[in-house]
């Protein structure tokens, strides 16, 4: 992006989930789709939280994370971005409440309120979502929803007060790819990540 672009990125935080086949590997292929496109610049990627399925029926658990990117993508274009790369991990179209490889959804967009019949946000019902508030808080506790003011963090507190669904953030794995002289730092120029997570991805 250049300058004069970039002025006008909106900061926004998508939830990623998995629970298909090799979770770490579908999430960090995700986030490198993020890191390659264009229009996108990843500012900043929780840890990963393994988390107890939410609905009806039973699954496996999913691997879940959170990340912050700046894009000058409009909101209806970002989400064709996302469900893109949702269907070339493998996801079918109409598995909602099934088993999936990924899940790339808009948590929260700037400071927006969108109420469309495919884009919703706030996200719908992630207020009550511990796999959802666990690693977003962990980027932006202190923000607050457009449409209530309530800060992330308060809702996170919320949620760790009620009995329910399991969430536990993951030792020893991560979504950020390393480099021979440590961490790839989140504030590296485009290069470094596609670099790095080129290798990460195989």
């Amino acid at each position: 992006m250049n300058r004069a672009r970039q002025a006008h990125a909106e900061r926004v935080f998508l939830g990623l989930g998995t629970n298909m086949g090799d979770r770490l590997r579908h999430l960090r292929r995700g986030l490198f789709a993020l890191v390659t496109h264009p229009e996108i610049q990843v500012r900043a990627v929780s840890r990963v939280y393994e988390t107890e399925y939410v609905g009806p029926g039973s699954q496996d658990p999913y691997y879940n994370a959170c990340v912050e990117i700046a894009t000058t993508l409009a909101p209806c274009v970002l989400l064709a971005v996302l469900k893109g790369t949702e269907e070339r991990e493998g996801r079918v179209p109409s598995s909602h409440l099934q088993p999936r490889p990924i899940d790339l959804d808009i948590l929260l967009f700037g400071d927006r309120i969108l109420n469309g019949e495919r884009l919703q946000v706030p996200h719908k019902g992630m207020r009550d979502r511990a796999f959802v508030l666990e690693p977003l808080a962990e980027l932006a506790g202190a923000e607050k929803f457009p449409d209530s003011g309530e800060t992330i963090g308060t809702a996170c507190a919320k949620i760790r007060r009620k009995s329910g669904p399991w969430v536990r953030p993951l030792a020893a794995a991560g979504l950020l790819p390393k480099r021979n002289d440590g961490p790839i730092a989140e504030n590296s120029n485009k290069e470094d990540w596609r670099a790095a997570m080129a290798v990460h991805c195989r």
